[in-house]
């Protein structure tokens, strides 16, 4: 009687077991499905609600007649719109481009960003691994082929004035020994912090840092600004959103048009039009801070639209450079 009763126990203590592993187990699928289905909702079209913001009115700007500028497309990689904004297609290719600006001016010449430069498939390699796993670029012309190209030296340079410190902004400083980097002290201590995304801009050697401030008053809503050459020509403004080091350069022209040279504060041009955010998984990877990207969204969304001569340019958007002619042609 007792080894039956045992028997039973024990039998009733398997059936226990395997309801136990069961639900456990339905349990965990039943949690990764909703988490996935959560993760695919973050996908999904969502108009950002921004801040109302007040930009006054469009600063004064005296660019000399000799200034101009152009593009030098250094090369691309594809996302899926749908990795760039809310509501963007899965099916959507983009090709994001990796464009320097060259601003000429009597004063001196400036790059805006470098794109790629000829050590980029070093410089890949030393990203993190599901950085690398996920980018799939091609190469074009270095800028410092294109510019030796079209008679412009490293000593014709007066400065880079990177919109922040990611690889495919700061790779081609590799090429440019010498040249002075625009940095401010937040920015310096971003990239000394050595945290991810500052892997490539720290492994360039002997890097010539040029610290500035912004010792402006306040610039279309921002709240503080830097004039490069005190003639309105060139503008920088704190943009500490996609990055603690991202900055906005305003590039103002002697014909009155103007450019906001926005970085990465939306991959594409449907972040403002829309407006919309970049996907949750995105701007956690990253580390965005999402009020100050919300906030700067609404300025650019309200400058360009209270004044259509300026005109912004995400850095990774090839629509939004068409208009800017690629060196050694130029644009006034």
């Amino acid at each position: 009687m007792k080894s039956k009763i045992s028997e039973h126990e024990s039998a009733t203590t398997k059936i226990t077991a395997k309801r136990v592993v069961l639900w456990t187990f339905g349990g965990l699928l039943a949690l990764i499905v909703f988490a996935s289905a959560g993760l695919m909702l973050t996908f999904t079209a969502a108009k950002l609600k921004t801040p109302a913001v007040e930009v006054g009115e469009l600063p004064p700007a005296s660019p000399p007649v000799g200034m101009s500028v152009s593009i030098l497309p250094t090369g691309a990689y594809q996302s899926r719109a749908a990795l760039a904004f809310r509501g963007g297609s899965w099916s959507d290719i983009r090709q994001f481009t990796m464009t320097a600006l060259l601003v000429r001016h009597p004063k001196g010449n400036l790059l805006i960003d470098t794109g790629a430069g000829r050590n980029v498939d070093i410089h890949v390699k030393i990203m993190p691994a599901m950085m690398r796993a996920t980018t799939d670029y091609t190469k074009a012309i270095p800028a410092v082929i294109q510019l030796a190209a079209g008679g412009i030296s490293l000593r014709d340079l007066a400065a880079v004035i990177p919109t922040h410190a990611h690889w495919d902004h700061i790779s081609g400083v590799d090429d440019l020994p010498g040249v002075p980097v625009l940095v401010t002290a937040e920015g310096k201590a971003f990239i000394d912090s050595k945290k991810e995304g500052t892997e490539v801009i720290n492994s360039i050697p002997n890097v010539n840092y040029k610290q500035y401030t912004f010792d402006g008053g306040p610039y279309l809503g921002f709240p503080r600004s830097h004039d490069v050459w005190g003639d309105g020509s060139v503008v920088i403004v704190p943009a500490p959103g996609h990055t603690p080091d991202s900055v906005v350069v305003f590039v103002n022209l002697p014909s009155g048009t103007r450019y906001a040279m926005i970085g990465d504060l939306t991959f594409q041009l449907e972040g403002l039009e829309i407006p919309a955010e970049k996907p949750w998984m995105l701007r956690h990877l990253i580390g965005e801070n999402n009020e100050e990207v919300h906030k700067d969204i609404a300025l650019i969304r309200t400058i360009t639209q209270k004044y259509p001569q300026v005109h912004p340019i995400p850095a990774h958007d090839v629509s939004a450079f068409r208009s800017i002619p690629v060196f050694p042609a130029s644009t006034r």
